[in-house]
């Protein structure tokens, strides 16, 4: 837990001295004894009384756990040019992705750097809804209104607050069918989305996704809270599915967040992503389609950039990996990598012990050449050299449903 713990204070330390914010969830968390902490500008629970962060791991690998996310900022995007807005601002290929379906992606500066990593989901040819991170909500709005600005061409572009819950662990299914008897959820697959109604316990449609950042089977709902009336359906929602279900569901804060998505080998922005770092450095050429990989269908910002480190790996200087250790577990960018010849070549991003496998997992950047898994490494940690090794991500197998 101390990991996490560190982890969420360093990314907290920039809004504890402004008034933090809070969620349609917050007098819930309180209510069930959440530890609270500064959190990207808001007010969050980082545990829960009676539950230890291994235990809270745990629950959401073997049942279901409840995280608030709706910190995050909700976007929607609409008209004739919003498909060659978002196909200019990231790499999404949005002509083969179906309607009601998602895909991960980044926002991207002229250099190629990643300003944010996102989720885009279609509902029309002219109507798509995006989730950014909170810790980057003046930075995305900023940036998205100047490229808004240089388009010609009809868009509307607004953000949105409400309740975002992501529903996380392999029994997530089993517990949200029972809110929705007129729809087989097992008809959504991982990146598939739906609006639909959840038996009279909530008035407005719910936007269901079938996604998350655990590495699990899972869902997030983004449920309208935009008046006392909606936020208090919000609020009874996510007590009944802990009050009814307790020996299936558990609220769970951001220290297993943390340590589940790090065994799933999955980016946090602000450590293994930042706007000097490209999705090709970051180990993430997938997010490049294959048909945005053309020069003349490659328009997204830092295409030059990006298309040559695809066709020359040698221009990529370092590159993301995973590493496994013993002992101590570590930490951030104060963690240095060396090669065996005692030659530093590369430094840590985020890392935790893993609850799962035992020992350590973590992410880091390496000098291309020095990335290839099985290789042996040392990482300083508190002044002393300590092995490692570099490791296939994810760490532990992900759980997405396929259908």
């Amino acid at each position: 837990m101390l990991r996490s713990i560190s982890l969420i204070s360093k990314r907290s330390n920039s809004s504890s001295s402004a008034a933090l914010l809070k969620t349609p969830l917050y007098e819930s968390h309180l209510a069930l004894g959440g530890k609270m902490v500064p959190y990207a500008g808001f007010e969050m629970p980082v545990l829960y009384k009676d539950q230890s962060h291994i235990q809270s791991h745990n629950w959401v690998r073997a049942n279901c756990g409840l995280f608030d996310v709706s910190h995050m900022l909700q976007h929607n995007f609409s008209g004739p040019s919003a498909k060659a807005l978002l196909e200019k601002i990231t790499p999404i290929d949005l002509a083969s992705l179906p309607v009601n379906s998602s895909s991960l992606t980044v926002l991207l500066n002229n250099e190629g750097g990643i300003i944010d990593d996102c989720i885009i989901t279609k509902h029309g040819e002219e109507q798509f809804y995006m989730v950014t991170n909170a810790g980057c909500r003046e930075k995305d709005v900023k940036f998205i209104k100047q490229e808004i600005s240089s388009l010609q061409g009809d868009l509307n572009h607004n953000t949105f607050e409400g309740t975002l819950l992501a529903v996380q662990g392999p029994k997530s299914k089993e517990i949200l069918q029972k809110f929705v008897s007129d729809f087989d959820l097992n008809k959504l697959t991982f990146g598939q989305t739906k609006f639909n109604k959840f038996n009279s316990i909530i008035d407005s449609e719910v936007h269901i996704a079938r996604s998350g950042y655990t590495g699990e089977d899972g869902f997030e709902l983004s449920i309208a809270s935009s008046n006392d009336v909606e936020t208090k359906q919000a609020q009874d929602f996510f007590n009944l599915l802990i009050s009814e279900y307790p020996e299936v569901v558990k609220p769970i804060g951001l220290a297993a967040r943390d340590s589940l998505r790090l065994e799933a080998g999955m980016c946090l922005y602000g450590y293994e992503l930042n706007e000097s770092i490209t999705p090709i450095e970051a180990s993430l050429a997938w997010l490049i389609p294959k048909a945005r990989r053309t020069p003349d269908l490659a328009t997204f910002n830092g295409s030059s950039k990006i298309l040559s480190q695809l066709s020359d790996r040698s221009l990529v200087s370092h590159q993301r990996v995973g590493i496994t250790s013993k002992g101590p577990a570590p930490r951030d960018s104060s963690s240095k990598i060396f090669d065996k010849s005692g030659a530093e070549i590369g430094y840590i991003t985020s890392g935790s012990p893993s609850p799962t496998l035992g020992g350590n997992v973590a992410q880091g950047y390496v000098k291309r050449g020095s990335h290839k898994s099985g290789t042996e490494i040392d990482i300083e940690i508190r002044g002393k050299k300590r092995p490692g090794v570099i490791s296939k991500m994810p760490f532990v197998p992900n759980n997405f449903f396929r259908g």
